[in-house]
């Protein structure tokens, strides 16, 4: 598996290290069912505000389900078809707007649903699985497809699949994939107590 490993401030584990985003796909392997699961069940286990789980993920497998997997590929915004193209799995990762247990809105929702999201794709580097979560798409083009109902909001597209190289992208693409990785300072974005004064 081609691997940008993060450059840290300071060590952390290895799996997060690890985790990127990946645009190069090997299209002509399939993601196992027992991977998938293990995707899922990773998925499964992130914390939520009262445990309400308020997740939901389409599975879209181009093996298994070639139409399933077009008609979430379409909704895809031009720049992510350009490479999504190649991935076996498109996941899409929806966060329900209202608790289960009481109607009531759950405004913690999309948060939620962003730290099971985290755990799948750790899950995958674990796993040896490439994973790259878009917000390019079409929304309620997705809903229509995908028959979400109202309450939940379509958050992310997730392309699963097993790395490939670089050199099977476009040129500009191939620049990005091939890039260094960065992240601002950890004192731009973790304050004290005080806004805006660096924690570290």
């Amino acid at each position: 598996m081609p691997e940008k490993p993060a450059r840290t401030a300071v060590p952390i584990h290895e799996l997060i290290a690890r985790r990127w985003s990946p645009r190069s796909f090997d299209p002509e392997r399939p993601v196992g069912r027992e991977a998938l699961l293990a995707l899922m069940e990773a998925a499964r286990w992130a914390p939520s505000c009262y445990g309400d789980q308020p997740w939901r993920y389409l599975v879209a497998d181009r093996f298994a389900d070639p139409a399933g997997w077009e008609a979430v590929f379409a909704c895809l915004a031009e720049q992510n078809r350009r490479w999504a193209g190649a991935a076996p799995l498109l996941l899409v990762a929806c966060a329900d707007t209202r608790f289960g247990f009481s109607g009531e809105p759950n405004r913690w929702g999309a948060y939620d649903t962003g730290a099971a999201s985290e755990n799948l794709c750790l899950q995958a580097v674990a796993l040896g699985l490439a994973a790259h979560q878009m917000g390019g798409f079409d929304a309620e083009a997705l809903r229509r497809a995908c028959a979400i109902p109202p309450r939940f909001e379509p958050m992310a597209v997730i392309a699963v699949g097993h790395p490939a190289g670089p050199d099977r992208l476009p040129p500009d693409l191939r620049e990005r994939e091939t890039a260094p990785r960065e992240r601002r300072p950890l004192g731009e974005r973790f304050f004290r107590a005080r806004w805006g004064e660096p924690a570290a």
